[in-house]
C-alpha cells in the first residue's frame, strides 16, 4: 500500500483544519465575501434569474467591498501579505458604503430611470460619491493609471470649453455628468462591466479552480514529456504549457507565475541564459491572452460591441492566435540552435503515460467546456457553469475513488477536496477584482467618449494620420503600448477601441481598403497584450525576470523582441480579412469562411510567413544570416501573410492563392542559400 500517498492526505486534512482553527475575523470575513460572491454569479446562469442591472450592480458591490477589504490604501514593499493588519476600521466603512452605493442602482432604478434627465440631490451626492469610490478601488486594484485617465476624462468634460479651438468641447453640467456616468447604463454600469459580471467572472473562476486543483503542474509535465526529449524541449514545452494554461487563465502575470515556476528553472538548466529563459515565458504567457476562449475578457466584450455570436469571434481570433503560438515555439527552437543545445536529460523528463494517468481528469472539464460551446452551442456562461460543476463532480469522485484505493481517510480527502474548492472559489473572486474594476473604471471614459467627444476625437486622430489606414495603425498601435503599460489589457482595449475602432473602419471606407470591424477591435486588442512586457513597465517582465533572477528591463526587451512576430500579426489582418476567415464578397461586404480546406490553406501559409519573419528579426535559420538574406525573409513572410498584394499592386486577375507557390519558392531560396553555406563550411 502506497503509505506516503496516504500520510499525504491524511496530512492535508489535517492541515486544512489546524488552518480553519487559526483563522482571523478578518480572514474568515474575506473568504464569506469571495465565496458569496462566487456562488453568487454560479446561482446565475440557472438557479437564480434577475434582470441585467441587477447582475451589474451586485457585482460592482462585491468587487468593491472585497477590494477595500483586502488591499491597503498604501502598500508597502515589505509587505508579505495584501490582506493583513494594515487593514483599518475604515476600510469596512469605506467597504460597506461602496457597497450600499453600487447597491442604490438597484434599490432606486425605477425612480432613477423615471427623473433621469433630472436627477435628485439623493441622486447626485451617491453618484458622486459612486464615483470617487470606484476611482480609489480601481487604484489600490491595479494602480493609479486608469483612475488618473478617468479623472482627465471628466475634467475634461466639465472643463472642455477652455480649452484650445482644435480641441475645445462644449462641456457638460454636474447632473448630465452624473446621469450619464453613474445613473445610467451608459458608463460605469455599461457594456463592459455587464461582459465582466455575465461571462468573464465564471471562465475566471473556472481557471482558478483548475489551477487550485493542480491543472498548471499538469499541463506542464505534458508539454514536457512530450518536448523535452527535442533540442530546447524545455523552451518548447513553456510555450506549450502557457498555452494550454492560457486556455482558461487571461492574465499574463497569473500565466508566468503559474508556469513560469517550473518552466524557467528548466530552461536555464539545459542552457538558456536566464535572461533568454525569463524572456520565453514572458512571451509565452502573454500570448495565453490571445487564446480562445478567454482572451483576457476581450473576446466577449467584442461580442457585445459587435451584435456578433461570441463563437464568431473566437473564431475569427484562432488562427493569429495560433499562428502566434507556433512561430513563438519556433523561436525557441530557433535561440536553441544559437546555442548549440542538446534535449533535457531523461531523468527530467516526465513519462507521458504516467503524465496523463494522473492528471486526464482535469481535460475532463476541459472537454465538456469545448464541448458546450461547439457543440451544444450553449451560452458562454452556461458552458462555464456547466464545466465548473463537471470540475467539482470529477474532483470529489477523484477524491474519494483514490482514498479508497489507498485505504486513507475519505473524510480527511473530502475534506481536503472541499478546502481546494474553497481556495478555487476565493481565487476567482480576487482574480476578478482587477477585471470588474478595470471595466467598470473604464465605462467612465466610454461614458464621457459618448457625451459628445467621440467626433471631436476622430477628427484629431484623423488629422494626425493625415487621412491614410497606414498611420492611423501606427498611431493606434503605439498609443496601446503606452497605456498598457499601466493598464491591465481589458481597459486598454476599452478605451482604444471606444476611441480608435470607428476611425479606423471610418478611413478604410474612404481609402479603398476594406477592413472588418472585428479586425479593428482585435487589432486594439493585440498591441494592448503586447504591453504587458514592454519597457519600462511591463509587469509580466519583471515577474518573470523576478523567478530566472535576470535584468527586468533586460528581460523586457528580449520579450519584446520575440513578440515582434505577435505586433506583425495585426497589420496583415487587417490588410488580409482571410487571417480572421473573412473575406469580401461581389456586395462588397464581409463573409464567413466556412471551408475547412480553405482555413487550413490559409493558417498553413500563415505559420510559415510567421517563420520567415521570425528568422528575419531573430537573424538566424540554419545559420546565422547574412545582411542580403534578411529582405529574402521579409518578401516571402509578406507574400504568405498577404498573397493578394501582388494582384492589387500588379492588377492581376490570377487567383492571389497562386502567389503562395511564390512565396514558398522564396522561402525555399533562403534554405538553399544557408544550406550550401553550411556546405562550404563544412568542406572547409
Amino acid at each position: 500500500m502506497p503509505s506516503e500517498t496516504v500520510k499525504s492526505i491524511n496530512l492535508q486534512g489535517g492541515s486544512l483544519k489546524r488552518s480553519l482553527g487559526m483563522v482571523t475575523p478578518h480572514t474568515a470575513i474575506v473568504a464569506i465575501v469571495s465565496v458569496a460572491w462566487a456562488l453568487f454569479q454560479l446561482a446565475l446562469p440557472r438557479l437564480v434569474i434577475l434582470d441585467s442591472t441587477t447582475i451589474r450592480a451586485v457585482h460592482l458591490a462585491f468587487a468593491m467591498t472585497l477590494v477595500f477589504l483586502t488591499i491597503p490604501a498604501i502598500r508597502r514593499k515589505d509587505s508579505a501579505d495584501a490582506c493583513g493588519a494594515r487593514i483599518r476600521p475604515s476600510c469596512y466603512i469605506l467597504a460597506g458604503v461602496a457597497c450600499l452605493c453600487a447597491s442604490y442602482f438597484v434599490l432606486d432604478w425605477t425612480g432613477i430611470q423615471m427623473r433621469a434627465a433630472n436627477p435628485l440631490p439623493r441622486d447626485i451626492v451617491i453618484g458622486i460619491i459612486l464615483i470617487v469610490l470606484l476611482l480609489e478601488a480601481s487604484r489600490r486594484a491595479i494602480g493609479p493609471a486608469l483612475p488618473i485617465i478617468a479623472l482627465i476624462f471628466t475634467l475634461y468634460a466639465f472643463f472642455g470649453s477652455q480649452m484650445p479651438l482644435v480641441i475645445a468641447f462644449r462641456g457638460v453640467s454636474l447632473r448630465r455628468y452624473l446621469s450619464q456616468i453613474a445613473l445610467s447604463t451608459e458608463g460605469i454600469f455599461g457594456i463592459p462591466l455587464r461582459v465582466s459580471a455575465n461571462t468573464v467572472f465564471l471562465f475566471v473562476l473556472f481557471g482558478s479552480m483548475l489551477e487550485k486543483a493542480g491543472a498548471g503542474r499538469f499541463f506542464n509535465d505534458l508539454a514536457l514529456s512530450l518536448l523535452g526529449r527535442f533540442k530546447g524541449g524545455a523552451g518548447k514545452a513553456a510555450v506549450v504549457s502557457s498555452g494550454l494554461t492560457g486556455l482558461v487563465s487571461g492574465s499574463s502575470i497569473a500565466n508566468v507565475v503559474t508556469t513560469g515556476t517550473f518552466t524557467i528553472p528548466l530552461m536555464k538548466k539545459v542552457g538558456y541564459p536566464a535572461k533568454t529563459a525569463a524572456a520565453i515565458e514572458v512571451a509565452a504567457s502573454t500570448n495565453g491572452q490571445l487564446m480562445p476562449p478567454i482572451m483576457g475578457a476581450a473576446a466577449f466584450i467584442i461580442a457585445e460591441y459587435l451584435g456578433m455570436d461570441y463563437r464568431d469571434v473566437i473564431k475569427a481570433a484562432a488562427i493569429p492566435a495560433f499562428v502566434s503560438y507556433f512561430a513563438l515555439f519556433y523561436i525557441t527552437h530557433l535561440e536553441a540552435s544559437k546555442l548549440g543545445m542538446k534535449a533535457l536529460p531523461k531523468c527530467d523528463i516526465p513519462r507521458f503515460l504516467s503524465v496523463l494517468e494522473g492528471g486526464f481528469h482535469y481535460l475532463i472539464p476541459l472537454l465538456v467546456l469545448i464541448y458546450e460551446l461547439i457543440v451544444a452551442r450553449h451560452s458562454p456562461n452556461l458552458a462555464a457553469f456547466n464545466a465548473i460543476v463537471v470540475l467539482v463532480i470529477v474532483e470529489l469522485v477523484r477524491c474519494i475513488v483514490h482514498s479508497v484505493r489507498v485505504a486513507c481517510s475519505v473524510r480527511n480527502a473530502l475534506f481536503a477536496t472541499f478546502g481546494t474548492i474553497g481556495r478555487g472559489l476565493i481565487g476567482g473572486s480576487k482574480n476578478m477584482l482587477s477585471v470588474a474594476l478595470a471595466t467598470a473604471t473604464a465605462g467612465i471614459i466610454v461614458g464621457v467618449v459618448f457625451m459628445g467627444i467621440s467626433s471631436m476625437l476622430v477628427d484629431i486622430v484623423a488629422g494626425l494620420s493625415f487621412g491614410s489606414i497606414v498611420p492611423l495603425l501606427l498611431i493606434t498601435a503605439v498609443a496601446s503600448l503606452i497605456l498598457g503599460m499601466g493598464l491591465p489589457t481589458t481597459a486598454t482595449y476599452i478605451v482604444m477601441a471606444s476611441i480608435t475602432v470607428p476611425i479606423i473602419v471610418g478611413i478604410s471606407s474612404t481609402s479603398g481598403i476594406l477592413i472588418p470591424a472585428i479586425a479593428a477591435h482585435l487589432f486594439c486588442f493585440y498591441f494592448g497584450i503586447l504591453a504587458d512586457d514592454t519597457p519600462p513597465v511591463g509587469l509580466a517582465a519583471y515577474t518573470a525576470a523576478a523567478i530566472a533572477k535576470s535584468d527586468p528591463i533586460q528581460t523586457g526587451i528580449q520579450g519584446f523582441i520575440y513578440d515582434l512576430r505577435t505586433a506583425v500579426i495585426p497589420f496583415m489582418f487587417i490588410f488580409n480579412a482571410e487571417l480572421v476567415l473573412l473575406r469580401i464578397g461581389p456586395d462588397l461586404e464581409f463573409h464567413q469562411i466556412n471551408s475547412w480546406p480553405q482555413a487550413i490553406l490559409i493558417f498553413a501559409m500563415a505559420v510559415l510567413g510567421a517563420f520567415a519573419f521570425t528568422n528575419a528579426v531573430q537573424g538566424w535559420f540554419l545559420t546565422k544570416n547574412k545582411w542580403y538574406e534578411i529582405p529574402i525573409f521579409l518578401l516571402a513572410a509578406l507574400i504568405l501573410f498577404y498573397p493578394a498584394i501582388i494582384t492589387k499592386t500588379l492588377h492581376l486577375g490570377i487567383h492571389p492563392y497562386y502567389f503562395y507557390l511564390l512565396g514558398l519558392a522564396i522561402y525555399a531560396s533562403a534554405y538553399l542559400i544557408q544550406r550550401l553555406r553550411l556546405i562550404d563550411k563544412e568542406r572547409l
